[in-house]
């Protein structure tokens, strides 16, 4: 694995939640569209260094999207809802990759994006924050993974948002003693790393990372 840091910019304060500007599939990285102000211009420097190293990308330009509130599982993806993505993208989506089934996901917007409240860390195991999501999505989720309820109180500390780095390693904060002992009890090895400073600000491992290269099958 590969670990490459984009250029800080002072003017993007929200710079480190790279997860947000785009999401990957296969070899083609799909550059968001920013919903917030402080935000936009960030994607810039994601095409810049594309460009730069020649890797392709399409530019979704119209429709608001954020890639924390996009998961990918197989050839499923999961589109949340909210005041950051909009039904229009998620449709543009459908469009594009009809090899894929587009899911919208509606979610209480005060918890930003989707991976605050759900997020899939292998084909048989995702975690879930019920009280973000409609009694029909999460019977969808319960039909497809086994799942991991996140408590309110550690949903706060953005239990759902750890990271998968492949074999069943997950980047996961220390201070969610239960879903920690959850997900070592299906058989993951989590490596807890301390990034408390940075929850502060809204985001965890999976929001601070972007997957340039991903599998779809």
């Amino acid at each position: 694995m590969e670990v490459i840091f984009l250029p800080y910019h002072k003017k993007y304060p929200e710079q480190v939640f790279t997860r947000d500007i785009g999401f990957t599939l296969g070899q083609t990285v799909f550059i968001a569209e920013m919903a917030s102000d402080i935000r936009k211009g960030e994607q810039d420097v994601l095409k810049l260094w594309l460009e730069d190293e020649e890797l392709s990308y399409y530019n979704i330009i119209g429709d608001r999207i954020e890639g924390g509130d996009v998961i990918i599982d197989r050839d499923t993806i999961y589109v949340g809802l909210s005041n950051r993505t909009d039904q229009e993208a998620a449709e543009h989506l459908q469009r594009l990759l009809n090899q894929f089934t587009v899911i919208p996901i509606p979610f209480k917007e005060r918890y930003l994006h989707l991976d605050c409240v759900f997020n899939v860390v292998s084909p048989e195991v995702a975690l879930i924050f019920p009280e973000a999501l409609t009694k029909e999505d999460i019977e969808l989720f319960g039909s497809r993974y086994d799942l991991i309820e996140v408590s309110k109180e550690e949903q706060f500390s953005l239990g759902t948002n750890v990271l998968g780095i492949g074999n069943k390693r997950i980047l996961s904060l220390p201070v969610n003693k239960k879903v920690n002992r959850e997900l070592r009890n299906w058989g993951f090895e989590v490596i807890e790393v301390d990034i408390s400073e940075i929850i502060k600000s809204g985001g965890s491992f999976r929001c601070c990372t972007l997957p340039i290269l991903r599998e779809t099958t």
